[in-house]
């Protein structure tokens, strides 16, 4: 499986290469060609692959060490008012917010709050058991790393109606008490498929949002603040992220970016998404979603390079330091059990680690946010101290075939780090792509 996908990556990297556009620029690349045109050339291939993509604006930075060497925006946050994006527009991440809420409870850890394997019942005002498995305790780093055999929401029933909110967060009945009554069997919003039946808590890692629901609900439990008060004050304020919020009351409106899906060759807002989502369909064109903790934050490319490069650094951002080097390295490293459900990346804590030699020359650890209206990704190379960044308000949930989401991922990356003197692919011959 994994061969047939890196042939699938390289024939259609080629394509990009050695299409009609791709060939063009090729044709200018053999050339000497001065920094201005070699920004023109990079700019087009962007462009290009937001094309193909369909996505109507993007922002993204490529970091050096301790440093964003370079940052550009491109397309219209709002279609309809044809307002560019820059740097200082504000996205919504998706589950790139899980990296916010795994640093949270991992700052906590640090100080001897917990043990990563300790049982979490014993923070919790209800016993989390996988009922299939009753006797298994579910330990903080299986939450932290998707192996607490909690599946995946599926179904519009199960997921979709807690996307319509019209309010700004906290609110009064999450996390507790819908997290009891989500989980526990007899509760309201329980179904039987919450549970894996197969696999014992710490035996494999099952993507499943609803671990980072229970992250965040820890967090206060433990640090005794709400989960939104906690990140404002040990995370967002040490590291200057004045334009981050999970409260679009507390951000520029006019400056947040309109998510749009693609269908049938136009772009859709949120609450033009009946055909899809029905009666859960959102009342409002932003996100407001229950789960803030696992999808719900806000921030810009320039406010997130400050977080991101804190933990390129061993925790530390401007001499301003959120978490010890060692704590870092653990969330970074690859948990047990070391596997995934489809077997192509794998799970530190909070964090996705990509290490496959078929496809990339080396270990990458980053995240992605991918719903509605939005797609983003983060990703750096340890063993070279690069990284990259992209929000974007479009998303991969369009039309195309789902690996085409993937694969315009790696393009994108690929794009940006060539242009940050690094190439993912130095393994395959890929012209100059």
């Amino acid at each position: 499986m994994k061969k047939i996908l890196s042939i699938i990556i390289i024939g259609l990297l080629l394509c990009c290469s050695f299409g009609v556009q791709g060939l063009f620029i090729e044709k200018l690349a053999e050339k000497t060609i001065t920094t201005d045109l070699g920004d023109i050339l990079f700019d087009k291939k962007i462009e290009f692959l937001m094309r193909l993509s369909k996505f109507p604006s993007l922002s993204a930075c490529i970091i050096d060490g301790e440093s964003v060497i370079w940052s550009n925006s491109y397309g219209f946050y709002d279609l309809e008012n044809k307002k560019p994006a820059t740097e200082n527009t504000i996205y919504n991440l998706g589950s790139i917010t899980k990296t916010i809420t795994g640093t949270a409870l991992m700052q906590l850890w640090e100080q001897g709050l917990f043990d990563l394997d300790e049982d979490v019942n014993n923070y919790l005002p209800f016993s989390l058991r996988n009922p299939n498995f009753p006797d298994d305790p579910i330990t903080f780093r299986m939450l932290l790393s998707h192996s607490s055999s909690l599946n995946m929401e599926t179904g519009l029933n199960t997921y979709s109606q807690w996307i319509n909110f019209s309010a700004d967060p906290p609110f009064s009945f999450y996390p507790h008490p819908w997290l009891e009554e989500h989980l526990l069997p007899g509760g309201k919003w329980y179904y039987q498929n919450r549970w894996s039946n197969t696999h014992k808590p710490g035996e494999l890692s099952v993507y499943a949002n609803v671990n980072f629901d229970i992250v965040a609900y820890l967090v206060e439990r433990i640090s005794g603040e709400t989960f939104i008060g906690y990140c404002k004050n040990h995370i967002f304020t040490p590291l200057e992220m004045y334009d981050t919020s999970f409260n679009l009351s507390e951000l520029d409106i006019e400056r947040v970016a309109i998510p749009y899906h693609y269908h049938n060759g136009e772009y859709l807002q949120l609450n033009e998404l009946s055909y899809l989502l029905g009666d859960y369909t959102p009342p409002d064109k932003y996100w407001r979603v229950l789960f803030y903790p696992v999808g719900g934050l806000y921030s810009t490319i320039s406010d997130f390079s400050h977080f991101f490069i804190a933990h390129m650094n061993g925790g530390v951002w401007n001499n301003v330091r959120i978490l010890q080097e060692n704590t870092v390295q653990e969330m970074h490293r690859i948990q047990p059990p070391g596997n995934i459900e489809g077997g192509l990346q794998y799970y530190g804590l909070a964090w996705i680690v990509f290490q496959d030699p078929f496809i990339f020359n080396c270990t990458i650890s980053g995240h992605s946010g991918d719903t509605y209206g939005v797609s983003t990704w983060m990703v750096y190379l340890p063993s070279e101290h690069i990284g990259a960044i992209y929000f974007s308000n479009g998303d991969r949930q369009n039309e195309r075939h789902p690996i085409f989401g993937r694969l315009s991922m790696i393009f994108f990356f690929q794009v940006l780090f060539k242009k940050g003197g690094y190439n993912l692919f130095s393994h395959i011959d890929l012209g100059h792509l």
